[in-house]
């Protein structure tokens, strides 16, 4: 059996049998443009953050340079934080983009602020380098990055704030995180619309080391399914990323409603495949390995990861730009059953 990058992939979200485990690096939190790769393509951060040809090229760098079975932009989690309001400082070479300003001061202030259009500009980057990636790799999946609801409220108000406000002024909270679920579909609708197959969904702040196991399974999990539903029924697909342990809230991950689920290295891959026999896990090389380690080492963790049942093999979280490339192409070349 032999499959294209692309039905390998979505053939694996289907639940289809496949010849190998795909492996791939879906871009936002958990992108691969490392220095190495923006030598070698010329495309650098932080412009590759404001122009859409360099973001697409950069991620192609990240492809052809290092074996990874996927296209995907953009390379953080600020776009749609300053659509919404937010002052973004865009970052620099080995530093991605972060929010400087949050636009709100109080929960209740929600409803000053904008909504997500396609033509703010960062939005737009983003939408014509999915469709120039798509245009350049019709076989090769295409992921769309967008933040997790919880993570995207909590860079539009301080985080203490909005976790306070889920406590004392929830139907307030709560419909500020209607609006921002709101936005965050229109997002993933346009990046479908650009030419994006997969929409990533990674909500670093919505974990149930942070919230607790009552509001992860309350608030973060219903609000992740309503854009998962968003995607679907828009004919796409979606994978949701939760980092941290997840021992507390292991029976609250099957109720998401994401095919694949996305773990970092904190947790036992067999154990979250043991207890979500039905979900496609994804994961979990760490990312200390993959910047530290040696290429060896990288690709024990990458078969033992893909032994323990990962059904994507993946890195754990955010990488290091600092990674060495021949890491990645380890790791790559475990997926493939290669040896060095």
């Amino acid at each position: 059996m032999t499959n294209s990058e692309k039905t390998r992939l979505i053939n694996v979200l289907e639940g289809k049998p496949v010849d190998r485990v795909p492996v791939i690096c879906p871009g936002g939190m958990m992108n691969m443009a490392v220095r190495e790769v923006m030598t070698a393509t010329g495309r650098t951060w932080p412009r590759a953050h404001i122009d859409p040809k360099d973001m697409a090229m950069l991620s192609l760098g990240v492809k052809h340079l290092g074996g990874i079975e996927n296209v995907g932009v953009p390379f953080c989690m600020t776009v749609e934080a300053e659509a919404l309001g937010a002052g973004v400082f865009i970052g620099t070479e080995s530093t991605e983009p972060r929010v400087a300003e949050y636009p709100l001061k109080r929960v209740e202030e929600w409803e000053n602020l904008p909504s997500i259009t396609e033509d703010h500009y960062r939005v737009s980057i983003v939408l014509e380098a999915i469709r120039i990636l798509k245009e350049k790799c019709p076989e090769t999946p295409v992921i769309g990055n967008i933040t997790g609801p919880i993570s995207l409220a909590t860079s539009l108000i301080e985080p203490m704030d909005f976790y306070r406000a889920l406590r004392r002024k929830p139907d307030t909270a709560l419909r500020f995180l209607d609006f921002v679920t709101d936005n965050l579909i229109f997002f993933a609708k346009a990046m479908l619309k650009a030419g994006a197959d997969i929409i990533n969904i990674a909500d670093p702040s919505g974990t149930g080391e942070i919230l607790g196991p009552w509001a992860f399974s309350k608030v973060a999990v219903p609000y992740i399914n309503k854009i998962t539903d968003a995607v679907e029924a828009s004919s796409g697909y979606a994978m949701v990323h939760i980092c941290g342990r997840l021992g507390s809230v292991l029976a609250e991950l099957g109720k998401l409603k994401s095919p694949v689920i996305s773990i970092d290295a904190l947790t036992g891959l067999r154990k979250v495949k043991e207890s979500l026999p039905d979900k496609v896990i994804m994961g979990n090389v760490s990312t200390f390995l993959l910047e530290k380690g040696t290429p060896e080492k990288v690709a024990i963790a990458a078969v033992t990861s893909i032994k323990q049942g990962a059904g994507i093999l993946a890195p754990a979280c955010g990488i290091s730009p600092r990674t060495p490339l021949e890491n990645i192409r380890a790791m790559v070349r475990a997926a493939k059953g290669e040896r060095d």
